[in-house]
């Protein structure tokens, strides 16, 4: 007994180790190409095989979202998949992890096959031996805290020949602090704007959304969620930065916008370069708050002007979402807005048996505008990984918002009817 667990121990460590150099399935019938890994419906995901579908009872060519996960250590990933079919047309999306967005409805003709890469970083909790993040209860479901890799495969007709991981070490990675306006959401109708910013940016960067709900800049660090990400960081790395909606709440002599707000903000900043990352501010999102005359009303106070001094006196570039999102908001109108946040009537979703009505986050086409605003912000500020925006991102102007008819979102499985953490 004792031989076969070392046996199963030692397969284990195997795999992990193979994980770092590469990886390849292929999807295909027939006899797999060689140097891949044949994957059939039967294939479920185990730890101790290292990969498989996962998650539900779907797998590829079924026309149905599908997941697929494999086990490997921390790290950003390099992942190429051939989308397409000999057979028929499709139009596929790829997501990551937490519905991280990388690849958006892809259409393809019968016969044609297209080749597809981008980074994806992937996590666990583990800080060092004996310390982990402090994660929150609803949190351990999150893919984006455990030992898989995990890609999600959605469109209308979803088609996949191959996919192969590979670990890189060599592309810079843009870390995300923030609260729930940031952070990846596992389940519809939600979502934030770290979410949807992978779609734009090609395979020379990778982005690592550390956000959560609920989080404050001061409980963001408390929780070690900051120091599991030094963990990872190396020079020439990005952190942006963003809170002040949850910050705001907290009452207190040492807590406000220039004591305690300002000094966690600024424990960000000195970190970062002290490992040679590149520090950037972005001030809070606004909230739907509209007035009378169709004018959104600040709800922040002095929350982002701190936050502007700080970059001032740090001399590092900010993003100023607040402003953006107000020209953004009130170019949707009081009305029209209310289809970028999670307003569904009741019954929209299972179990939600009361209407949803929350002017704080985003649905899937809220936060993939938001995100624009971000890399318009990064444009703005000249930062050095606007090279890697792809081809295909068009300018974007928050006065004149993308039509929500052109938004196309295939609905992942997963949904939640509970607010995020902070509303």
């Amino acid at each position: 007994m004792k031989f076969k667990l070392l046996a199963i121990a030692l397969l284990i460590s195997s795999f992990c180790t193979a994980q770092k150099e590469q990886f390849k399935f292929d999807f295909t019938p027939g006899k797999a190409p060689k140097g891949y890994i044949k994957i059939n419906s039967s294939d479920r995901y185990t730890a101790q095989k290292g990969y498989g579908y996962d998650l539900q009872p779907a797998s590829a060519g079924e026309n149905k979202p599908f997941y697929f996960s494999v086990l490997v250590p921390d790290g950003n990933y390099k992942v190429t998949v051939k989308i397409g079919s000999k057979d028929k047309s499709g139009i596929t999306t790829v997501r990551g992890e937490s519905r991280r967005l990388f690849i958006e409805n892809l259409a393809t003709k019968k016969g044609e096959i297209v080749e597809v890469t981008f980074i994806i970083n992937k996590r666990n909790t583990k800080i060092s031996e004996n310390e982990y993040v402090n994660i929150k209860a609803r949190e351990k479901k999150k893919l984006n805290w455990d030992d898989k890799l995990t890609l999600e495969f959605n469109g209308d007709d979803a088609l996949i020949e191959t996919i192969t991981i590979e670990k890189v070490n060599n592309v810079p990675t843009i870390f995300l602090f923030g609260d729930s306006t940031v952070v990846d959401q596992d389940n519809e109708p939600w979502a934030s704007w770290g979410q949807m910013i992978t779609r734009f940016f090609d395979e020379h960067v990778c982005f690592a959304n550390y956000a959560e709900s609920g989080e404050s800049a001061n409980t963001f660090i408390a929780a070690g969620r900051l120091k599991k990400a030094l963990t990872q960081m190396k020079a020439g790395d990005y952190i942006f930065v963003e809170f002040g909606h949850n910050d705001q709440k907290q009452k207190g002599p040492d807590k406000g916008p220039y004591t305690s707000y300002f000094n966690s903000l600024r424990t960000f900043v000195t970190e970062a370069k002290a490992r040679g990352a590149h520090p950037v501010l972005v001030t809070p999102t606004q909230r739907r708050s509209f007035n009378e005359e169709g004018k959104i009303m600040d709800t922040h106070g002095e929350y982002p002007n701190a936050m502007k001094q700080l970059a001032r006196e740090e001399n590092i570039p900010l993003i100023d979402l607040n402003a953006m999102t107000r020209t953004l908001y009130e170019a949707w109108g009081v009305g029209p807005s209310k289809k970028a946040f999670v307003h569904y009537p009741a019954n929209t979703y299972p179990g939600q048996t009361q209407p949803l009505a929350d002017n704080t986050h985003f649905n899937s086409y809220g936060a993939y505008e938001i995100s624009k605003c971000i890399i318009e912000g990064i444009k703005t500020n000249k930062l050095n990984i606007v090279k890697y925006l792809r081809k295909d991102y068009k300018p974007f102007n928050p006065q004149k918002p993308d039509a929500i008819d052109s938004f196309h979102w295939n609905q992942s499985p997963f949904t939640e009817v509970e607010k995020p953490d902070g509303n």
